[in-house]
């Protein structure tokens, strides 16, 4: 029985990751996440398929993430029907994330009609609807972590802690062929060691075969303590002058941290206590979902929450759900702290806030996730003198500041301390970073004597 790798999605860029295992007549799908970019090119990956969603006998994900879980409603409208294993934790934040993107792209498609009507320009279609994508966890089914599991004809599956974000899981499969078992691991996305909140990153043993992520396979992340001292300053330089702190942030993990360290400034009274408004209606549910799944939390922050300290209950921290609040923060001329959706700045609620506040000076728009190449949040890291917003073009005269201590991904030294914990290995593919980066990080370990290897999109390679 022949068993292979086919690179579906997430190969030499970060968005879109999809990978599917073939053993045999058996197909398992890894994740399934939505491409972000430009519209078009967006809406014609996400909805174009380079297999019959109807055959694959199974499906695990990751994470909860968009770019890893948005596009099984996509699946489910063209006939997936399998089951999807994942943690508990990751059911219930996808649940949550495939909802609100559902209504985030009707809200946007709804914005950008209104404008293409005016001018005479062809109506567009969300990719899928709030209400199909509710449908998706009907198929859901959790696993725990440790717990090895048959999902297909002679395939198991055994999840472990990724330490990324909640419930976020490498996957080791381990596929019997006729000449015994090949153990394959998927660390797409890995986390860091003494993020707050979450677990360290578990490096399973006796692989073979490792799928990994290469995001920041050529950088190196300053220590996560640092954030909170760079936080300090930048909120601290901005609300000095007046001016409002715009975090576009992923809703799930990133924002959960970002009140962390907030949190812990304002303990400390680090910065004046000004209003702290996370404009999302998803942002309270995701909240509920960390302090009900404690156990995949580290023990600093379960003993916290249990103490009735939790580091999401913040005195002046202001959930808005309604459009109408969203809406007279713009209006609202007091210093203040907004983290809205989405991370790559993409799509959702930071679209409006950048489009009323990137012209001011006295502003800023603080960076602390990383920003996919042609997305507008990577225009505005690269400090483009005018940027697009709704087609409409906007001067960015409000301060840029970056924070990559806040990443949730392994940095070049993390990834290869990683990889020695799994050896030995036969190969390694990266995926899930862009070329350069992907490339630095093969050059690293090849170095090491390893075999690694970057896949192309669409790609097939043969493991035995």
């Amino acid at each position: 029985m022949s068993i292979s790798i086919r690179f579906l999605g997430g190969v030499r860029t970060v968005t879109g990751s999809s990978h599917m295992i073939i053993a045999g007549k058996t197909e398992v799908l890894l994740d399934a996440g939505l491409f972000q970019g430009h519209r078009d090119e967006s809406y014609e990956i996400n909805t174009t398929f380079q297999y019959n969603p109807r055959l694959i006998n199974a499906m695990v994900l990751s994470h909860a993430h968009i770019d890893h879980c948005g596009n099984i409603p996509n699946l489910i409208k063209k006939g997936l029907r399998c089951k999807i294993y994942a943690t508990a934790a990751t059911k219930d934040l996808a649940g949550l994330m495939l909802e609100d993107s559902g209504k985030i792209q009707e809200e946007d498609v709804r914005y950008v009609n209104k404008i293409n009507k005016r001018m005479g320009l062809p109506l567009r279609k969300p990719l899928y609807t709030k209400k199909e994508a509710s449908r998706a966890t009907k198929i859901f089914r959790s696993i725990s972590y440790n717990q090895k599991f048959c999902v297909a004809k002679n395939i198991y599956v055994t999840l472990v802690d990724a330490g990324h974000i909640l419930g976020s899981s490498v996957i080791v499969l381990d596929i019997k062929d006729n000449a015994g078992n090949i153990r394959l691991g998927y660390a797409v996305d890995l986390g860091r060691k003494n993020l707050p909140l979450l677990n360290n990153p578990v490096a399973p043993k006796g692989l073979d075969y490792l799928i990994l992520e290469s995001t920041y396979g050529g950088r190196l992340h300053t220590p996560i303590e640092e954030a909170q001292s760079k936080l300090r300053e930048a909120i601290s330089r901005t609300l000095r002058r007046g001016g409002k702190v715009l975090i576009p942030s992923f809703t799930l993990e990133r924002t959960q941290e970002v009140i962390y360290f907030l949190n812990e400034l304002l303990k400390e009274k680090l910065i004046p206590a000004v209003p702290i408004y996370v404009d999302s209606p998803l942002a309270t549910n995701i909240t509920e979902v960390f302090e009900y799944h404690l156990d995949y939390l580290d023990e600093k922050t379960r003993q916290a929450i249990n103490r009735g300290e939790s580091p999401f209950g913040l005195l002046n921290l202001r959930f808005i759900r309604e459009q109408n609040e969203s809406k007279g923060l713009n209006t609202d001329k007091r210093p203040m702290i907004i983290i809205a959706g989405s991370g790559m700045c993409e799509s959702g609620r930071i679209l409006h806030h950048l489009q009323n506040n990137i012209e001011d000076s006295r502003n800023m728009v603080l960076v602390v996730g990383y920003m996919a190449k042609n997305t507008l949040g990577r225009k505005i890291v690269d400090r483009e003198k005018f940027v697009r917003i709704f087609g409409v073009e906007y001067e960015l005269n409000a301060e840029v500041v970056i924070i990559n201590a806040m990443s949730g991904h392994a940095d070049k030294n993390e990834l290869v301390d990683y990889v020695s914990s799994c050896l030995p290995l036969k190969r390694i593919f990266l995926v899930h970073g862009e070329e350069m980066q992907a490339e630095e990080l093969r050059n690293t370990l090849s170095q090491k004597g390893l075999d690694v290897y970057i896949p192309s999109k669409g790609e097939e390679v043969l493991l035995s």
